[in-house]
């Protein structure tokens, strides 16, 4: 299949399979795919979390409204953004791209002071919903390489993120969830996979200027 086969093969699975799981080779996959995210900057201002724990699964479905996604699935991905965004993470990320691509932090110097000023000009709310939009670019590269490798996905933000926040103790880790997604594969029982896409004309969505 193309990409656009794939696209349209992918859809929100409500009814996941439960007894089948990703393999180790999967599951690395769609670590590596979502981590070569584009952010603003290159900050990736975000933390990627993968829950396995099925006892900590089923507190966080009540948290969920009882979406049965969030326990039939393989994987709970959840996209949590940084809410103390500091000089110190340009600091880390400015050591980061000198190790990497063998330049001194010298060279660096105007790059990490329009970092710093952009962060110092926001507010830590404005901070933190900037940080959440880049996770949603991270939640998009996912659910593109789930369904380009055959993998099916529900992105979810149905759920009390007050809540996740407290059962994952976010806020001692500088978190607060914003979205997930549930990752595995479709039940064959689930009959939202064979209704066909409703999107809009291109005409009616596409404005080329």
């Amino acid at each position: 299949m193309n990409i656009l086969e794939k696209l349209n093969w992918r859809y929100a699975t409500k009814h996941f399979d439960v007894n089948k799981k990703l393999s180790k080779e999967q599951l690395d996959l769609i670590k590596e795919a979502t981590n070569l995210t584009p952010s603003s900057f290159g900050l990736q201002p975000f933390k990627i979390i993968i829950i396995e724990n099925n006892d900590i699964r089923q507190k966080l479905q009540e948290a969920a409204w009882n979406q049965p996604q969030t326990t039939d699935a393989s994987h709970l991905v959840l996209f949590a953004a940084n809410t103390h965004l500091s000089s110190d993470d340009v600091e880390a990320f400015i050591k980061l791209i000198s190790e990497v691509r063998n330049v001194p932090v010298e060279a660096l110097a105007e790059y990490d002071a329009m970092m710093k000023g952009s962060i110092a000009s926001m507010s830590q709310e404005d901070a933190t919903n900037w940080a959440a939009k880049q996770a949603y670019i991270a939640l998009g590269q996912l659910m593109v390489t789930c369904a380009v490798e055959g993998i099916d996905t529900c992105p979810m933000e149905g759920f009390d993120k007050k809540a996740f926040d407290q059962i994952l103790d976010l806020p001692s880790k500088n978190l607060t969830s914003i979205v997930m997604a549930a990752v595995g594969f479709r039940s064959s029982d689930d009959k939202y996979q064979h209704l066909p896409k409703v999107r809009k004309a291109l005409d009616d969505i596409i404005i080329t200027i």
